[in-house]
């Protein structure tokens, strides 16, 4: 089985030149032609000798996975499929498998391997074209409301499998901005999702800002940490419920990061300037969508410079609440900014095909 060339670094493509018998500067060339023109195909490479290619071409491929299916939304939205080789690991810590895998089985030993599919959502809004792109396939968080969060969890994507759907998606040339809130936790998954944001943000890649790259998390604090210190990349934290044993009803993670404690370590940063964090709050049919709670969130955030996002439910199988009513998003909205808390309400894309927050699921086999 040949390896893919995407997700390599320009210090990994050296390593590759050389075996090819090829001069180190083919580095920078397969870079380019990988991250800036994106191409299919090893063949495209036309400034590396037909003699280089041929080398190259024994071991390795390009690697770009193409979407096996499109739905497109009324409102314009556009949900992509892609296949996958998901891998496994069954690695757990003693809070409950929250840490993220190294990739190996216990035993040390290379996991083994799962045919999948996951999903990836353009969100089209006037000039802008925003990608929310998936990390894994399925998730281990286990949040009660996320129908990525019922499948269980498949395995990791590559950096090679995130950096294909942005060079895979119909609109990869007009992309304005990216979103890592598709399938998985992110930050579960910090080593491949790291180089996915350095060949988007390095010159010798896509060349993007930081700031049109956001990250969305439900705390996993260690790699919190290092997202903050490595990336000058956007925040999104979901919080959800500001009552710590209300959120563990919901989201297992409270029990072994707690939003608090992901709080204390947002507050040691500075979001005065040009990075932002953000606050996803989804809303529950008298669950979270009091007076009571709208102060308690507005307690929780005091003096910290960030917005907070209301987001409407969308309603899915054997889940015990419905979305909250408009005119109470308004109120729960009006509370909070009149506390000095700025917040909108996010307007709702792509539900008439499942591709709104939430719900994105993929296909894997025996599912």
């Amino acid at each position: 089985m040949k390896q893919r060339l995407l997700g390599k670094t320009p210090e990994e493509l050296k390593i590759v030149a050389l075996e090819a018998g090829l001069p180190k500067f083919a580095a920078g060339q397969m870079a380019r032609w990988l991250y800036q023109k994106k191409v299919r195909s090893i063949d495209e490479m036309t400034d590396i000798s037909k003699a280089g290619r041929a080398a190259l071409n024994e071991k390795y491929e390009v690697g770009v996975t193409p979407y096996s299916r499109l739905q497109v939304s009324s409102d314009g939205t556009k949900k992509y499929l892609f296949p996958v080789e998901g891998v496994f690991s069954r690695k757990t810590d003693a809070a409950g498998g929250m840490r993220a895998s190294d990739g190996k089985t216990g035993n040390g030993s290379v996991p083994k391997t799962e045919s999948g599919a996951v999903e990836a959502v353009m969100i089209p809004d006037g000039d802008r074209a925003t990608l929310c792109v998936s990390s894994q396939s399925g998730c281990r968080m286990g949040c009660r409301f996320c129908m990525t969060g019922r499948q269980g969890f498949h395995g990791h994507l590559t950096a090679a499998d995130i950096i294909s759907q942005f060079i895979s998606a119909d609109e990869s040339d007009s992309l304005t901005n990216a979103v890592f809130m598709g399938m998985g936790e992110p930050l579960d998954n910090y080593e491949n999702v790291s180089r996915a944001i350095e060949i988007l943000t390095s010159d010798w890649g896509f060349a993007w800002s930081p700031k049109r790259i956001t990250l969305s998390t439900i705390g996993v604090l260690p790699f919190l940490k290092r997202f903050l210190d490595e990336s000058r990349c956007h925040l999104a934290v979901s919080l959800h419920n500001p009552f710590a044993g209300e959120r563990l009803s919901m989201m297992p993670v409270e029990s072994a990061y707690p939003v608090a404690d992901v709080l204390e370590l947002i507050r040691q940063y500075d979001f005065t300037g040009q990075r932002r964090v953000s606050f996803e709050y989804t809303m529950f049919a008298g669950f979270n969508d009091t007076k009571r709670h709208a102060d308690a969130l507005a307690r929780m955030l005091s003096g910290l410079e960030c917005r907070v996002n209301l987001i409407r439910f969308h309603k899915i199988p054997d889940f015990p609440y419905g979305p909250s009513p408009q005119g109470v998003m308004e109120l729960f909205r009006d509370r909070l900014n009149r506390s000095g808390i700025t917040t909108t309400i996010r307007a709702s894309r792509g539900e008439d095909i499942l591709a709104a927050c939430g719900m994105l699921a993929g296909q894997h086999k025996g599912k």
